[in-house]
């Protein structure tokens, strides 16, 4: 493969199957430098499959890619030396304090005690854990746990930050804690991100997402180039009678897509705001309820998958 400094990632045919499974289909794409890039998709879809074989953890069955200009097949040590990876499990040891996790992280990537040293106060205040460096790892909450692998994988100043689902299982607004940490460490820092995500709210924080479903690479671009391939908007009414309603509706417009989802009328439109008013004029029946929304990233993996991201 040939090099380009403009890319921290460029993927080539990587494909894996596990023996008549293929997990990750012969996917192409690069991920430029200093950029945040999303991995979206269920579970099952072939993300981490994908981040494995970039971190060197899993061997592709053919194709190959470079992850700092190092071939994950032909030079895997230097891969690991300049990545930084966060699990979706944690890999912390409950029985150690959060400095000692910290230190055991360093000396394994070859740092002195005074580097460590150096370091440990500047990331432990980025990620606000410089009052719990004495704390044994097993008494703190999960998402505390989180900040703890966070600030660990910066300990040895990685070029590139591997996320894998960082945030599953958390409540929302630890996740949204979590982000703020993430950013504060790319803006410090100046490392491209790659993570992968199963929520939608953490796509749209990306510069470019990449859509994968059973293996494939089925949409690569910003979140709003995305939102584009479907231009239809979602208008949702809730009436006292909605099959009554439903049938009034098809009976001036037989070609639109409507249909009862739980206890809400869906119609998919184009220029939802204009049609809105000619769906009401159709309506005989009181109406409880009207909601139009925009296409959202959810809206777009249906579209491409023909499923919803759950």
């Amino acid at each position: 493969m040939e090099n380009n400094t403009e890319y921290a990632i460029e993927v080539k045919e990587l494909n894996k199957r596990f023996s008549h499974l293929v997990a990750v289909d012969k996917v192409s794409f690069n991920v430029k430098q200093g950029e945040i890039f999303g991995f979206l998709g269920p579970n099952g879809a072939g993300k981490t499959t994908t981040v494995n074989m970039l971190c060197t953890l899993l061997l592709p069955t053919t194709g190959d890619a470079l992850v700092n200009n190092f071939s994950i097949i032909g030079d895997p040590l230097s891969v690991r030396k300049s990545i930084g990876i966060v699990f979706q499990e944690s890999t912390l040891d409950n029985h150690l304090t959060v400095r000692e996790n910290l230190y055991l992280h360093a000396k394994l990537y070859g740092l002195t005690t005074a580097e460590f040293n150096k370091k440990l106060y500047l990331i432990t205040k980025l990620v606000e854990l410089d009052d719990k460096l004495n704390t044994s790892v097993g008494q703190l909450s999960g998402g505390t746990k989180r900040r703890i692998e966070i600030a660990r994988v910066l300990i040895h100043e990685p070029k590139i930050l591997f996320l894998d689902e960082p945030t599953v299982g958390l409540d929302a607004q630890t996740r949204n804690k979590i982000w703020d940490y993430l950013l504060k460490v790319r803006k410090e820092n100046n490392m491209t991100i790659f993570l992968t995500t199963q929520y939608i709210n953490e796509a749209e924080i990306c510069d470019r997402v990449g859509v994968i479903d059973h293996g494939e690479l089925v949409a690569l671009d910003t979140p709003e180039n995305l939102k584009n391939i479907t231009n239809k908007d979602t208008i949702e009414i809730q009436t006292l009678d909605n099959i009554k309603a439903i049938e009034e509706i098809k009976k001036i417009f037989p070609e639109i897509y409507i249909k009862q989802f739980g206890k809400n009328i869906i119609i998919r439109t184009e220029k939802g705001e204009t049609f809105l008013p000619k769906v009401l004029e159709a309506i005989t029946g009181e109406i409880l309820s009207i909601n139009l929304t925009k296409p959202t990233l959810e809206d777009v993996f249906l579209e491409l998958t023909g499923r919803q991201i759950r």
